[in-house]
């Protein structure tokens, strides 16, 4: 095992942990405090997420970058343009990796949900639902994208190319899915964070990963929450998951005749996501042979590069800080 590439690695798990321990302390009190002090403010749904968020933006982050900072970058990756052509092809790879990669995490949790005897909440849909629309695009579609791109793509990877695009790009996508906190958003956060640090290593600008980030995040956040409220979706799944009565199919019915239009608009929605979808899936299989990471003088021998990336105080304080976190979703 290489030593010194291995206590690398640990200072790059440890920075990460740091933040990790930063987010979630600021987000905590901030949260805390508003239930406290500020009972008016904690019965709003949309400030009690966006003030805690916005503090973790402006304390937090600025906090973790200035850690990451510290460890030099070893070299700068060579800037290159995306024509329109590769970013659309690129997009619909990803958005369809992130659909499948949403179904597989959605199927999973379910089948976990039935083993307990109770549903594994999707928590990121609910706060969604939640929020105001301008809340939901201020942080999901502007902040989050230029924010995220910056911490696991740029700060990670500037950091880590030396060894090769494999780790870099692995690390890139890891990183990024444990960070959401949730095995559902592990799922397709990694499939998106694998396609975007590919992108990323290649060309060495940042720009087109957040384009891609915003994008998707608009679609996700803003979309098709409106058209899932216009249909009267979550008016749907308050009724359902409701437990002070028991389920009522007349008001369900109701529900759904009194929002016929929005499930018209909708259905057609859907149906241009899955062809979407469709397209990205076919494009992926066509372009399968471009896809190729480059490896570095520096890279570790096969044999040894679990235990020289992975095992070490660092690394093994982020996994496990986060997998603690996604299975205590899970349980709880």
């Amino acid at each position: 095992m290489n030593r010194e590439t291995n206590k690398y690695f640990s200072k790059i798990g440890l920075v990460y942990f740091i933040g990790s321990i930063l987010f979630s302390g600021v987000q905590a009190i901030s949260a805390s405090i508003i239930r406290r002090f500020m009972p008016d403010i904690a019965d709003n749904h949309t400030l009690l997420f966006l003030i805690p968020m916005l503090s973790t933006y402006i304390i937090a982050v600025p906090l973790m970058m200035l850690v990451i900072s510290r460890i030099p970058k070893a070299r700068r990756i060579e800037s290159r343009e995306m024509t329109t052509k590769q970013w659309v092809v690129t997009f619909l790879i990803c958005y369809a990796g992130m659909y499948v990669a949403n179904l597989a995490g959605t199927m999973v949790t379910n089948i976990i949900g039935q083993f307990k005897d109770n549903a594994v909440s999707n928590e990121i849909l609910e706060i969604i639902f939640s929020n105001s629309m301008w809340a939901n695009i201020l942080v999901a579609v502007l902040l989050a994208p230029i924010i995220e791109e910056m911490l696991f793509r740029k700060m990670l990877i500037d950091r880590t190319i030396q060894y090769g695009e494999g780790i870099s790009v692995f690390l890139s996508a890891l990183f990024f899915g444990l960070f959401h906190g949730n095995l559902n958003q592990f799922a397709y956060a990694f499939v998106i964070g694998g396609v975007f640090g590919f992108v990323y290593v290649k060309t060495g600008k940042i720009k087109y990963t957040i384009e891609m980030h915003m994008l998707i995040n608009f679609l996700g956040s803003a979309v098709s929450i409106s058209l899932m409220k216009l249909a009267g979706l979550d008016e749907l799944v308050m009724t359902i998951n409701d437990p002070s009565k028991p389920i009522n199919p007349w008001e369900i019915m109701n529900i759904m005749t009194t929002h016929i239009g929005g499930f018209a608009v909708l259905g057609i929605y859907v149906m241009v996501i899955l062809a979407l979808v469709g397209v990205g899936i076919a494009l992926f299989f066509k372009n399968i042979n471009k896809i190729h990471l480059v490896p570095s003088v520096n890279a570790v021998e096969k044999g040894e590069r679990f235990r020289t990336y992975f095992f070490n105080v660092g690394m093994i304080f982020f996994v496990l800080w986060w997998c603690v976190m996604i299975v205590w979703q899970l349980i709880s």
